[in-house]
């Protein structure tokens, strides 16, 4: 293995570790401002990574995709952000708003991050810069990933309000809701529509900070 390959994978895992814990943080930090106090009692409004790691999502497959595909295809998740619905004072509305908040989050925190890359290349510190670069632009990745249409991740829970989908049916189709997700994901046109939203948001908020990038 290229240890450059190694290092590099490294970097990228604390900075998913970090876009993880921002993304469960906002679930549990809207669903606690719209009345919602079960993520509150379990600990999970924090920013601490532990309270939201996943030991399959967060640790077992990002490592083993780190040692076994480096510079590969890189992926994870953490523990959802438990959140009870009856506690919301206008239940639908505010189902959106906790679920939107995630990805939002790592739209804001990509914003950030090439804002610190700017830095970093101002002050000619071109690793600092490029890694910055390569984990927002991972950011935008998730972002966008999480709003597809598909249990378990966020976007089918937007879907499951807009078009007043029962809990019960929806729970069952989640039940499929991997195995679906990974048969969507081989899809060319799915790949292409996720790299392309990713790299025109990416490039757009680089040229926002006056980053030339191709």
């Amino acid at each position: 293995m290229d240890p450059r390959l190694l290092i590099d994978g490294l970097i990228l895992y604390l900075g998913l570790l970090v876009l993880l814990t921002f993304h469960e943080f906002g679930h549990a930090w809207m669903a606690w401002r719209c009345g919602d106090e079960t993520a509150l009692s379990q600990g999970r409004v924090s920013l601490n990574p532990l309270v939201h790691i996943d030991l399959i999502g967060t640790v077992a497959v990002p490592l083993l995709l780190i040692f076994f595909a480096p510079g590969g295809f890189f992926v994870g998740w953490a523990k959802p952000v438990p959140v009870n619905s009856d506690n919301f004072k206008n239940p639908r509305t505010d189902d959106i708003m906790v679920t939107l908040a995630g990805p939002w989050m790592n739209f804001l925190l990509a914003i950030v991050i090439i804002g610190l890359a700017r830095l970093g290349f101002m002050f000619h510190l071109g690793n600092v810069g490029s890694v910055c670069l390569d984990i927002a632009r991972l950011s935008l990745l998730l972002c966008f990933f999480n709003l597809l249409p598909i249990p378990p991740l966020d976007g089918s829970h937007v879907a499951r309000n807009l078009i007043g989908m029962s809990q019960e049916t929806y729970h069952q189709i989640a039940r499929y809701g991997i195995f679906i997700l990974i048969l969507v994901l081989q899809i060319p046109v799915v790949q292409r529509t996720l790299d392309l939203w990713t790299t025109t948001s990416f490039l757009a908020i680089a040229g926002w900070f006056g980053i030339p990038l191709s």
